[in-house]
């Protein structure tokens, strides 16, 4: 039996934590559904038999999806940020999301259907903005006023 990770995500849904950890594992490489628990007994929110959890795993990151029922909401307190490598990929990604009953917003940032919140970044932008001075400036002014982020906008940002 592998052995239980020193941390993991727990994030919370209220009755579909299976269903928003399959779509993950459909959209984002090295990532899958590992096991399914269900709850041994009743429990407040839920009945003995149905999911509780489901351990999964997010482009390598561990994650436990606990279903919680409907006493929190998720925030964009928290998100998965997913470095991109081009256009293509940053497009599949939001697309995914965004097109799976999730909601776009601002900066390269986007909700999926449960509320969590994803920032699809782009590695050009996350560069830049590390180069500091006028490079960051530029590049983070140009993203200001994106939603999905714009690799060639970025670029030229970058440029000058």
């Amino acid at each position: 039996m592998p052995q239980t990770p020193k941390n993991t995500i727990c994030l919370w849904y209220n009755h579909d934590a299976e269903d928003a950890a399959r779509f993950y594992a459909q959209v984002f490489p090295d990532s899958a559904v590992t096991a399914v628990h269900r709850a041994p007994s009743d429990f407040p929110g839920g009945k003995a038999g149905q999911v509780l959890t489901v351990e999964f795993t997010v482009c390598g990151i561990p994650c436990l999806g606990l279903n919680g029922g409907d006493v929190f909401k998720q925030t964009e307190a928290f998100s998965f940020q997913i470095a991109t490598d081009d256009q293509a990929e940053t497009d599949r990604y939001w697309d995914a999301i965004v097109g799976n009953g999730g909601s776009e917003s601002a900066c390269g940032w986007c909700k999926d259907r449960w509320g969590l919140s994803w920032q699809i970044t782009p590695r050009v932008l996350t560069e830049a903005m590390a180069a500091g001075g006028e490079v960051a400036k530029r590049a983070f002014e140009a993203m200001m006023d994106m939603g999905k982020i714009d690799l060639a906008k970025i670029e030229a940002a970058v440029r000058g």
